[in-house]
This record gives C-alpha cells, sequence and structure tokens, in this order.
C-alpha cells in the first residue's frame, strides 16, 4: 500500500531583490504546514491560518502597519473589514482562499472592499474634473514595470489598451465607498440606487436636507447614515482642503481623509488611486492585492504583508500601476474602474 510522503511545495522567485533568507524560512514553514497526498494539497494549514485571520481581524483589536500596532478607531473598523473584491474586487468564490492568505506573524491584513463611482457624476467639488482619459503616466509606467519584473512583463499586455479610469468625483466617491462597506457588491449597487433616487443631485448639501431618517430608508445602516452625513458636514463647512488635494502629498491626503468618521487608511489609499490617480499607492490593507500577489509570486501559498512589501518594493514609483494589474489577474474585468 502506498503511503503518502510530506514533499516541498515549490516556489518561483518573486522578484529580483527577494532575499534568500526570506525565501528559505517560507519553504521551511512550508514544508511543516503542507503536504501533497494522491496530488491533492491537505488543507488543514489553511484551516488553521483562516481561523487565525478571522480572530486577528475583530474589530477590538490593533492592526499592525509597518510593524507598529496600531489601534482600531470607531467608525473606522467598519470602514475597513469587509469582503475584498479585486480592483480589490477578488472573482466570485474566492473568500475561503483570500482568508488563508492573510498575513501571518502577527501582520493583520485586513479584507476590504474597494471604493467605486458613479457612471454619470453630476457635479464637481473643489474643481476636480473627471479623468477618463489615460493617466499620463500609464504608458511609461507599464514599458518600465515589464524590464524589471518578469511577472508584470507576462501579464501588461493580456489587458491591451485598458487602463485606470476616474469616474467620480470627490464626495460621490468617498460617499459611496462608506456605503458599500462590509455588504456585498450587488446589494451595494442597489443601495446607491435608491440613494440616488432619493437623491439624484449627489451633492453634500443635498444629502444633509434629505436627512438620516431618509438615508436609512433607502438601505443604509444607522451608523453608515451618520458617516455620510458626517462626510457631507466635513465638504459643506470647508474643513476638507479639496482643492489643495490635487497638490498635496499622499501622506498628508491620507491623514486629513482619516480624520473622517468611517474613513480608515485603505479608503484613503482608495480615494488616491481613483480619483487622484496618484502613481505609487500600494494599498497593502487590501486583500485582493495580497492574493494577487500570493497567486502570481508565491504559487498561491500564504504571505505576509513583509513579503508582500518586499514584491512591490521593486514596483517603486509605479505601485499603483502594478497594483491594478494585480487586481486584473483576479478579474480581468475592471468593476466601475
Amino acid at each position: 500500500m502506498a503511503t503518502a510522503r510530506k514533499t516541498p511545495v515549490k516556489r518561483p522567485a518573486s522578484v529580483s531583490d527577494a532575499s534568500g533568507a526570506a525565501k528559505r524560512t517560507r519553504v521551511a514553514q512550508t514544508k511543516a504546514n503542507t503536504q501533497k497526498i494522491d496530488g491533492a494539497s491537505a488543507t488543514g494549514s489553511r484551516k488553521t491560518a483562516k481561523g487565525v485571520a478571522l480572530k486577528a481581524a475583530k474589530p477590538e483589536k490593533a492592526a499592525r502597519l509597518n510593524g507598529v500596532a496600531r489601534p482600531s478607531k470607531a467608525g473606522t473598523e467598519e470602514a475597513e473589514a469587509s469582503p475584498a473584491k479585486g480592483n480589490g474586487r477578488a472573482v466570485a468564490g474566492d473568500g475561503a482562499n483570500a482568508q488563508a492568505l492573510v498575513a501571518e506573524r502577527g501582520e493583520v491584513v485586513r479584507k476590504s472592499r474597494v471604493v467605486t463611482s458613479d457612471a454619470a457624476v453630476p457635479v464637481q467639488i473643489g474643481g476636480l474634473t473627471r479623468e477618463v482619459v489615460r493617466p499620463d503616466y500609464w504608458d511609461r509606467a507599464c514599458a518600465d514595470l515589464m524590464k524589471r519584473d518578469r511577472i508584470l512583463k507576462k501579464l501588461i499586455p493580456k489587458f491591451g489598451e485598458i487602463h485606470l479610469v476616474n469616474l467620480g468625483d470627490p464626495f460621490s466617491t468617498l460617499a459611496r465607498s462608506v456605503a458599500g462597506q462590509q455588504i456585498s457588491v450587488k446589494a451595494a449597487q442597489a443601495i446607491w440606487e435608491r440613494v440616488k433616487g432619493a437623491c439624484p443631485e449627489v451633492h453634500p448639501a443635498h444629502f444633509i436636507r434629505l436627512g438620516h431618517e431618509k438615508l436609512q430608508a433607502c438601505g443604509l445602516s444607522r451608523r453608515k447614515a451618520e458617516y455620510i452625513l458626517d462626510l457631507a458636514q466635513h465638504f459643506e463647512s470647508g474643513a476638507l482642503h479639496v482643492d489643495a488635494w490635487t497638490s498635496m502629498d499622499d501622506e498628508a491626503v491620507i491623514a486629513e481623509l482619516t480624520q473622517i468618521r468611517g474613513i480608515g487608511r485603505w479608503t484613503a489609499e482608495m480615494f488616491l488611486i481613483f480619483n487622484l490617480s496618484r502613481p505609487d499607492v500600494l494599498p497593502l490593507d487590501d486583500l485582493g492585492l495580497i492574493q494577487a500577489i500570493s497567486v502570481n509570486y508565491f504559487s498561491g501559498e500564504p504571505v505576509t504583508r513583509s513579503e508582500a512589501r518586499e514584491v512591490a518594493a521593486n514596483w517603486e514609483p509605479w505601485r499603483t500601476v502594478a497594483t491594478w494589474y494585480m487586481w486584473r489577474s483576479l478579474n480581468p474585468i475592471p468593476a466601475d474602474h
């Protein structure tokens, strides 16, 4: 009778600058946790990783970012703890696999939901206009990434002329992202359609006039209605430096946005990508990105935040572009972008 033998999983090299020590550590971990029996990989280690991930992702726990513990903030956890969709929207059925990709060694990758925006935007705020053209850096970034990264060299040509497109003004982009937190894409779209039916002009002042009860009647939770009204008040009061966002650096925009209830770092990073079209944003809290790095660079094995950051170091200063193609590798058709 044939007996099953443990065999190490072979992993392709991630990028040119990946350290040998990191690879040896991952191989050792793989030998201990992964076995192939009659051609089928054992699932025990992934179930364990899934359990750890779910426990680590509770709102009351502190998340680690760049190795520094960051306490959860009321309102931010709801904004940041929903399932990843790879742009970050992952394709249907990826939930279980994505759970297993949550980082180990105490580094938590939050499950996030992508910012989406309207196909038609009725109002622009603060002089920031719709950008439906190819970003001026896109072709240069693609050429550079293809020269230095063997995965992107094969991946980028598959998608031809499609590219990142900005379709939303600042307020509607942020408001819709809050409305869609922690729910499915289909449910989020249905709720947002009802919101637009009650308030056809997606403008802060109109939302304030609409009020809390009518927003809840559209299907928003009490807390989400509060968050969107608070966001509208920030826009209307002039507390936000909307006119200056295009000239502010990334971290300054993030710092300003995360002062608003219901908006955490991931939401702010999605805003930088899909509204300000910043070229070098790396949203490590996005599980869709982490899953794509796992699939493309580590043969589907779980990866830590540190390993993802190591891979992405080879993408600078075009991490937004590389991230966008990582999302496309999971879901070839962009969702709203």
